[in-house]
């Protein structure tokens, strides 16, 4: 009995006793030896704390890595780009405005309100992109540039591939930093003459052509929805975010997209983009003010369109992924919750097998607290092993890439979890360890 000595202590009520006091660094090493006697069970109850500790680390660094890739993907736009987004019949379902519906179809039209006030079009128009280019009117304005997009069907011999097709001018490839890897862009004279030509992505070039690496579709043609487009530029990899795929796209003239594919002034968007990123929320409100007079808005009147700039963009989509990290995070704990279940029965079977060996030592004086410390240790190793395992697991696993994301390590992940881990084999230890403390020695000695 090396992990206890023998003391003499005073009651408060005056009576001398022997009692048996605690050795930590033995009573630390019958508990190694306690679990190494059930290797297999001792592994198990391990692996619950383990997968634990390892699914929030790993599904923590999933939402944190989602988060960031959107964070980059947008910022890749440009600082400086403000996106006007059609939401009425140009770009999308149509909203009303405070005078009532404000459907509509086909720019530059008149329509009116439920108020029977005639009013402009609310939609967004090429006029509209046109205005916006005017320096005296939109100073802190770089460019603007109007988007037409479609979905097509294009093909190149046996190769068939569905993609979105962006019409748009020349400027768009700079406000939203789409360089080229190959190739030129098109030009005005381009967009003016409608000419069929197209700078495609690589995901494109991979469906039609093949391998981006090896083939130079430069020259070729695609054919989209019948319309035969000739390939003058390769637009430079940009990469997945989640599920989208920011090179599986064409850009082309959006005369030649309106003409043929999308419909004639029909536009979804302008992207403009601020002569430099400290303008861009003088951009934005001269944007505003230059569409409201265009469209004669009432105050407190709002168009078919909203605005908005990069930065908010990326502050409403990095909230957003918190929530999804927190939730994620949330999910994985309650492994964790179960794998302290798992610890208070395997805890609870091992007391009832050793009922005798604590007996024993409570017969030669081994008190409560000697009994309830062994018991503890035990449990508490188990999820500090199991933690510290799943740390390494977690660790190991936010390096590879899952469905597409590449996740990102959050410290204070580790630390959460590994304290939630420790905080675990206390808490559902305490029970087990508690009830071999509170045997009567007689009742111990007596159990078969």
């Amino acid at each position: 009995m090396d992990a206890y000595c023998v003391r003499l202590w005073r009651r408060p009520d005056g009576i001398d006793r022997w009692d048996v006091a605690v050795n930590p660094r033995e009573v630390f090493r019958f508990a190694v030896v306690g679990l190494l006697a059930n290797k297999v069970r001792s592994l198990l109850t391990m692996l619950g704390i383990l997968i634990g500790v390892a699914a929030v680390i790993l599904l923590v660094a999933v939402g944190q890595g989602s988060a960031d890739a959107v964070e980059d993907s947008i910022e890749s736009l440009g600082s400086n780009t403000i996106t006007v987004t059609g939401t009425g019949a140009g770009g999308g379902a149509a909203v009303g405005g405070p005078g009532g519906p404000a459907g509509g179809f086909g720019g530059g039209e008149e329509e009116s309100t439920s108020t029977g006030t005639d009013i402009a079009s609310l939609d967004l128009t090429m006029d509209d992109a046109r205005a916006l280019n005017d320096a005296r009117a939109a100073p802190h304005v770089k460019s603007a540039s109007p988007v037409a997009t479609a979905q097509v069907d294009c093909t190149v011999g046996a190769s068939s591939h569905s993609v979105s097709i962006t019409g748009t001018w020349p400027t768009y490839f700079e406000a939203s930093n789409s360089p080229v890897s190959a190739g030129t862009y098109f030009d005005v004279e381009a967009v003016n003459q409608a000419q069929p030509v197209a700078v495609i992505g690589r995901t494109v070039v991979e469906n039609l052509f093949g391998d981006p690496d090896e083939v130079d579709p430069v020259g070729e043609s695609v054919t989209c929805n019948g319309v035969r487009l000739s390939v003058v530029g390769v637009l430079a990899a940009q990469g997945s975010v989640g599920f989208q795929d920011s090179d599986d796209t064409i850009i082309a003239p959006i005369s030649t997209v309106q003409q043929s594919l999308a419909g004639y002034e029909s536009i979804s968007s302008i992207t403009v983009q601020a002569t430099d990123s400290a303008s861009v929320e003088a951009a934005q409100e001269e944007t505003s003010a230059v569409l409201a007079a265009r469209h004669n808005l009432a105050g407190g009147q709002s168009g078919n369109w909203s605005t908005l700039s990069s930065e908010t963009i990326v502050s409403a989509l990095t909230e957003s992924s918190d929530v999804f990290t927190v939730l994620l995070g949330a999910v994985a704990a309650i492994s964790l919750l179960v794998g302290g279940i798992g610890i208070t029965n395997i805890m609870l079977v091992t007391v009832t097998e050793r009922t005798r060996e604590i007996g024993i030592r409570k017969a030669i004086g081994a008190s409560r607290g000697v009994i309830l410390a062994q018991f503890l240790v035990e449990a508490t190793l188990l999820s500090v092993l199991g933690g510290l395992v799943g740390v390494v697991v977690g660790v190991l696993g936010s390096n590879v890439e899952i469905v597409g994301v590449q996740p990102t390590l959050v410290p204070s992940s580790i630390a959460l979890a590994f304290g939630v881990s420790v905080l675990v084999g206390l808490f559902f230890g305490s029970f087990p360890a508690s009830r071999a403390a509170g045997l009567r020695p007689i009742d111990a000695l007596r159990y078969e």
